[in-house]
């Protein structure tokens, strides 16, 4: 899924160029934000199935309604910021902020599909509905904008393409689940109901939502403070970001899991972290020894004035990727307080990214951020997590 959508953001940055592309790449960000929504819906079936997996038709069912719901609020919500979005990330027209509201509808649905199949740790559905998310969108984007180079082709095709992971997710949950234990108390049925559902899944968008803000924040202050060609260069050199952030993901949703369940949450944390990691020093050492390699995957000679600062760009994604990783954690346990100082870090980076004139600055202001704010998520992580048990093997 994550080579597929890159796949998407390459071929569209080698044929609309640095200019024309930072349109695309605030949709794609927006995009990202947007999605806060399916991931939060996500994270709330999984925890629950794996949490109290006797009780997984309950939660099934509950899921639907609220994930149905979230669906169409999300399209409703984005048409009416249409306007908004089409100027503040100044695009061409209106018609791709249009879009982007058509699209939340189908993104916001694959999240609760996909939670309900994480949570049950059905792999292989799982990873067709990921497939679903990324092939299509490779193919269906890379044709809008070979037919037509514009940010409303490349909107249009990304649209088309969402809506293939929520009819995965239909077949392969066609046949709901029973509970295991038959018998449910009115306390765990108060606890599965719609409200205490829906409460979650909003409490867990709200984190992620800080969390996506702050990684995507960058690119719009990009189009506000630097000129076109810079705002593009940078837009080029968060290809490779994207690219470091999203290769471990898989770690993080087979991890999600063991960390929501008690006594599995350290060693899961500490060894999700570790891997995460070590792909981020492998992806830095990369970009720094091969940057000429990595020119092509970020957009060609076009962007040849990035290509000594990519290995900045790939130390951002790595931290992002621990940050994420370090949300999530959070989220398994249900303990809500973290959110706060990732809503702090993405106040300091507006207040300071806005004062930056130059991409350079700019870089080195979103690495001293995310850096700082890692190490502290992790601290107090770990600090949480002190006197858990380990269940027995």
């Amino acid at each position: 899924m994550n080579i597929a959508t890159y796949g998407f953001q390459l071929a569209a940055a080698h044929r609309l160029g640095p200019e024309s592309y930072g349109g695309v790449a605030s949709l794609m960000a927006l995009l990202l934000v947007i999605a806060v929504v399916q991931l939060g819906l996500q994270a709330t079936a999984a925890r629950r199935i794996a949490a109290e997996p006797e009780h997984v038709g309950t939660i099934e069912r509950v899921m639907r309604a609220v994930t149905f719901r979230a669906s169409i609020a999300m399209g409703l919500l984005m048409l009416v910021l249409a306007p908004l979005v089409w100027h503040v990330l100044k695009l061409d027209s209106i018609v791709p902020a249009l879009l982007v509201a058509v699209s939340a509808v189908p993104t916001t649905m694959a999240g609760g599909q996909a939670g309900i199949l994480q949570g049950e740790r059905r792999w292989l559905a799982l990873s067709a509905l990921y497939l679903a998310l990324g092939v299509p969108r490779v193919v269906f984007g890379t044709i809008g904008i070979l037919i037509s180079p514009t940010e409303t082709a490349a909107m249009l095709g990304v649209t088309v393409s969402l809506f293939t992971p929520v009819l995965v997710g239909w077949w392969a949950l066609r046949r709901p689940r029973r509970d295991l234990d038959t018998e449910i108390s009115p306390e765990q049925a108060h606890d599965h109901g719609f409200r205490a559902v829906a409460r979650e899944g909003v409490q867990s968008s709200l984190a992620l939502l800080a969390f996506f803000v702050l990684s995507n924040l960058d690119i719009v202050i990009a189009r506000n403070t630097l000129t076109h060609h810079q705002a593009g260069l940078y837009a080029g050199g968060l290809i490779l970001t994207k690219a470091v952030l999203f290769l471990p993901q898989f770690i993080v949703v087979i991890a999600f899991p063991s960390m929501s369940t008690e006594g599995e949450r350290r060693r899961a944390l500490l060894q999700a972290l570790s891997a995460v990691a070590v792909a981020g020093v492998v992806s830095i050492a990369g970009a720094w020894l091969l940057s000429g390699i990595a020119m092509i995957f970020v957009g060609g000679s076009e962007y040849s004035d990035v290509q000594h600062k990519l290995w900045l760009f790939a130390v951002i994604g790595t931290m992002l990727s621990l940050l994420q990783m370090l949300i999530y954690s959070v989220l398994a346990r249900q303990h809500r307080g973290a959110s706060i100082l990732v809503w702090g870090a993405v106040a300091v980076l507006a207040v300071v990214g806005l004062t930056m004139n130059t991409l350079m600055a700019l870089v080195l202001t979103v690495v001293v951020i995310d850096a700082a704010l890692t190490l502290l998520l992790l601290a107090l992580s770990l600090w949480h997590l002190r006197d858990e048990e380990p269940v027995p093997a």
